[in-house]
């Protein structure tokens, strides 16, 4: 095993461990901003992270070309979701737990 398909191998895991413990917030984190976050960070974090080992675990030169556009849309896709996810909320007039609100008053 070379050392870029054990760098591989542990990208993968850590994109995994980045969407356990999203799933984990989402189910312990109390307002909508705050499990926005979470999925948004996974979302952008842990797919990179385990799009990213998978090309160096089998490694293609046009694979790699199609790698850097997957995570560049994905970092790109998942900021624009959480912030209409969190816009949403605002909208709806949702009752925030512990989210400081008081910048959003018109």
């Amino acid at each position: 095993m070379s050392w870029y398909e054990l760098l591989g191998q542990i990208l993968v895991v850590v994109g995994a461990l980045i969407f356990v413990i999203a799933g984990v917030g989402l189910l312990k984190l109390r307002d909508p901003f705050m499990r926005t976050s979470a999925v948004a960070t996974a979302a952008g974090l842990g797919v990179s992270f385990v799009v990213g080992g998978t090309v160096l675990v089998d490694p293609h030169p046009i694979d790699a070309v199609k790698v850097v556009i997957a995570i560049a849309l994905q970092l790109i896709t998942s900021v624009i979701g959480g912030i209409a996810i969190a816009r949403a909320a605002v909208m709806s007039g949702h009752e925030f737990d512990d989210t400081d609100t008081t910048d959003l008053d018109i």
